[in-house]
């Protein structure tokens, strides 16, 4: 017990060291931890910087357009929306458009959102030997079309009078076993044997089908009494599946071009026969496997004369320059607008306009002015931002649907309302 007296005290003495001891050690070390993750997260961000990574990009949020999330909320179009297993795309740049050569004109031939059809109608103006419905998406606004017929054609049910030089756009989403499975035709109907459904694999008089695949682009110009053909072919930029593509196809007599994810990816300079006028359209599906949508399909006239327009007349209207549903951000493909927009003020550099933007009357009045007001002014700050224009010689305002050009009541009649104007000040 003596002894344990006299050591006890030792010993506690000696704990008592030991552990603040241990206590500094402890801090010591959790401090130069900290300084060390520090020094790494330093490093790790000057090593990512010198990659070209960019840690901080945002996602593009995709949004409903707000009559379809009204009508996305029942069942029958819960039965009847599509939902495709890849979603939100990053929006491109505008100038990665810059190769864009094609602006379309001033006048709209014809327009189709849907919007006029009932969810898991099929569409009221068009036909067709198989079934399709009218659906909503998950990745994109509006009303598409559902082409889900086996070996089906599907065809537009009134004539249009194409110009000899015009335009055609649509969106299209190929589902996820999309392989060879659509064919836009356009075609000269024979006056004495007219059909409102036209199945034939080589429809009219003659025509030019143009083949949207999954690995590349095929069209082919055909004329039926010399059962002659004259095809192009290419493998650039093919349709996306379970993705919104949007298509241009640019028809100049007997030139044709498209265009697909920012660049011109096919241009047959003689792919369409001598003498060939157009005045039907259709789409056709020989590949039971693929059911694709489409949809917002576009005719316009070609290539106005900008600089006449603007400084000769004093007002230019253009449909080439577009916005996703209630939204001011302007689309990729408005590239070749702007750009012969910017053309005409950089060689009359004493020329101010005014940019006005105009709605259908789809929503509220109030909204509609405000949109439109914000859509003009990001036109003005893309020709400011991208093409070098002097802010001091652009104005910008909005009229919302106060002065429409033709009555609110059809797609096509709603398509030209939704514009923008450049007046010369």
């Amino acid at each position: 017990m003596l002894l344990i007296a006299l050591v006890l005290p030792v010993y506690v003495a000696n704990a008592q060291f030991n552990i603040g001891e241990r206590v500094q050690d402890k801090v010591n070390d959790r401090i130069n931890n900290k300084i060390d993750e520090g020094i790494d997260k330093g490093l790790d961000e000057v090593e990512g910087g010198l990659k070209g990574e960019n840690k901080n990009s945002k996602k593009v949020e995709e949004d409903q357009d707000s009559e379809n999330a009204d009508e996305n909320s029942s069942s029958e179009a819960d039965e009847n929306t599509q939902k495709p297993k890849s979603g939100k795309q990053d929006q491109p740049s505008l100038q990665s458009y810059s190769k864009y050569d094609f602006v379309p004109g001033d006048k709209v031939l014809y327009f189709e959102d849907f919007s006029q059809d009932a969810i898991g109608d099929f569409p009221a103006l068009w036909t067709s030997n198989g079934s399709g419905e009218v659906k909503t998406v998950n990745i994109a606004p509006g009303k598409w079309f559902h082409l889900n017929g086996e070996d089906a054609a599907y065809c537009y049910t009134k004539n249009i009078k194409f110009p000899e030089n015009f335009i055609v756009e649509f969106d299209i989403i190929p589902d996820d076993e999309y392989r060879d499975g659509i064919t836009f035709t356009l075609y000269e109907e024979n006056p004495d044997d007219s059909k409102e459904m036209n199945d034939d694999l080589f429809p009219g008089n003659e025509g030019l089908h143009i083949n949207l695949k999954s690995d590349g682009w095929e069209t082919k110009g055909y004329r039926n009494e010399d059962n002659a053909d004259m095809t192009g072919q290419s493998v650039k930029n093919p349709v996306l599946k379970e993705q919104v593509n949007h298509v241009i196809i640019w028809i100049q007599k007997r030139r044709v071009r498209i265009y697909h994810q920012g660049a011109k990816t096919l241009d047959v300079p003689t792919n369409i026969f001598e003498g060939t006028v157009f005045n039907r359209m259709r789409f056709g599906g020989w590949d039971a496997k693929s059911w694709p949508m489409v949809s917002n399909i576009k005719i316009t006239t070609a290539s106005p004369d900008t600089r006449s327009k603007l400084i000769t007349e004093g007002k230019l209207v253009t449909y080439g320059i577009t916005f996703d549903v209630n939204k001011a951000e302007i689309k990729s493909e408005s590239y070749g607008t702007l750009n012969s927009i910017a053309e005409v003020l950089k060689a009359n550099p004493d020329v101010r306009i005014k940019i006005v933007g105009h709605t259908d009357s789809d929503g509220a009045d109030a909204a509609n002015l405000d949109l439109s007001k914000r859509r003009a002014a990001s036109v003005k700050n893309e020709l400011v931002k991208a093409f070098g224009i002097a802010a001091s010689r652009l104005e910008s305002d909005g009229k919302g649907e106060s002065l429409p050009v033709a009555p609110n009541d059809t797609p096509l009649n709603k398509a030209m309302n939704r514009r923008v104007e450049f007046l010369k000040l």
